[in-house]
């Protein structure tokens, strides 16, 4: 599979200085998470899950989840397992299905375990499991139920934890359970590919939640908690990069009514494209498209999204931009020794040793989701993916 695989040869060709490379489910944990881009959630009591699957696929998702947790009431748990279990049965009957990774949220630890052993041979299609309400107390037990399915199956199983305790959220015991999490995560490192940031479990704590004309980061308690978790696991290694990924947080709305705030959108990316701006904003997606400026300009790769038409805005985003493979290019293609670099689109200074690592993330951004050719824009790429009203 690879991002924007959806389109024909001959328009990729149009819009891409470099395509995003093609990756698999057995591909590197690393490379998985640099490439999770929008990944979608849906509940598992849909009717038709196999079916919405592949054509989520079909539109350009990558990766998806298939929520037996907040998503589903109580009592439709058990009537959810089964249809999860004959879903993914369905799927890894049709060996011309390649894509989309696939993640089951479960409730408890025990209930890994559980749909290991119902879905016997077919859990090999699931890439693995996101595990809710994650702290330094119950993770461990959440990370051993994910090895030990591994184990029992054969198959790799990754782990995304979600990060969304009230212990996070309030300020005197986010220090201690920031240690906890990373206690237990270190322990399984290979098998994390991203840690994941539950944003409506956190404004919970607080009784808040945030309209669709504000981000994550505009509520200062909500973006204190993202700064602290960036902190201690968005610190790069001796390697260069990143300890863990971690994803943005959730993006909730659809189609929006009555506006209170300025849309978030500027005319002028968009020239001719006057009908494109105005289905972004009556869809709330400006919101959203800001939203992901922001995630990436605080270290935070992917997001979390509900909603088909959130797919297109987030991968659209991600591409890396022309001007922005140039600088990269310039910075990595020093040997060391320090300096400033004019840039070739001659509106800033790159300098060496600080940016170094800036553009060993544009590197990897791009072998996952491209680099577009010079003068396609945003809107260009977003011309590409439905935005038009889809229902949930």
């Amino acid at each position: 599979m690879r991002h924007f695989g959806h389109l024909g040869e001959a328009e990729r060709n149009r819009l891409f200085h470099l395509s995003p490379e093609p990756f698999a489910r057995d591909t590197s944990s690393a490379t998985l998470a640099a490439a999770l881009g929008a990944t979608l959630y849906a509940p598992a009591t849909r009717p038709r899950l196999a079916a919405d699957v592949r054509r989520q696929a079909a539109r350009g998702v990558v990766s998806m989840v298939l929520c037996l947790e907040d998503a589903i009431p109580d009592d439709a748990v058990p009537a959810a397992e089964e249809n999860l279990v004959a879903a993914v049965a369905e799927l890894a009957a049709d060996a011309s299905d390649a894509a989309p990774l696939l993640f089951v949220r479960v409730r408890h630890p025990r209930q890994i375990g559980s749909l290991t052993d119902r879905m016997g041979a077919s859990v090999g299609r699931l890439s693995g499991w996101v595990l809710p309400k994650f702290d330094g107390e119950t993770g461990a037990a959440f990370l051993d139920a994910a090895a030990e399915a591994e184990d029992a199956s054969g198959h790799r199983m990754l782990a995304m934890p979600v990060l969304e305790s009230p212990e996070l959220a309030h300020l005197e015991t986010r220090r201690e359970e920031l240690s906890g999490i990373a206690d237990a995560v270190e322990k399984h490192r290979e098998r994390v590919p991203a840690l994941r940031l539950g944003v409506a479990d956190l404004c919970a704590a607080y009784g808040l939640r945030r309209s669709p004309d504000l981000t994550a980061y505009d509520l200062q308690v909500v973006a204190g908690v993202i700064g602290d978790v960036v902190n201690v696991f968005g610190r790069l290694g001796a390697d260069g990069d990143p300890r863990f990924v971690i994803t943005g947080p959730v993006w909730e709305y659809f189609p929006l009514g009555e506006r209170v705030l300025k849309p978030q959108l500027r005319a002028s990316p968009f020239g001719a494209r006057d009908r494109l701006r105005s289905e972004l904003l009556a869809e709330a997606l400006d919101g959203l498209i800001r939203e992901v400026e922001l995630d990436r300009h605080n270290g935070l790769v992917g997001k979390t999204v509900i909603h088909p038409s959130h797919v297109g805005p987030v991968h659209a985003m991600s591409v890396v931009s022309h001007e922005e493979w140039s600088d990269a290019g310039d910075l990595l293609g020093r040997d060391g020794g320090g300096g400033v670099l004019r840039s070739a689109y001659t509106n800033k200074m790159n300098e060496v040793n600080p940016h170094r690592a800036w553009a060993r993330g544009v590197a990897r951004r791009a072998r996952a989701f491209g680099v577009a050719r010079e003068g396609v824009s945003f809107a260009d790429l977003l011309e590409a993916f439905d935005v038009g009203t889809v229902e949930p």
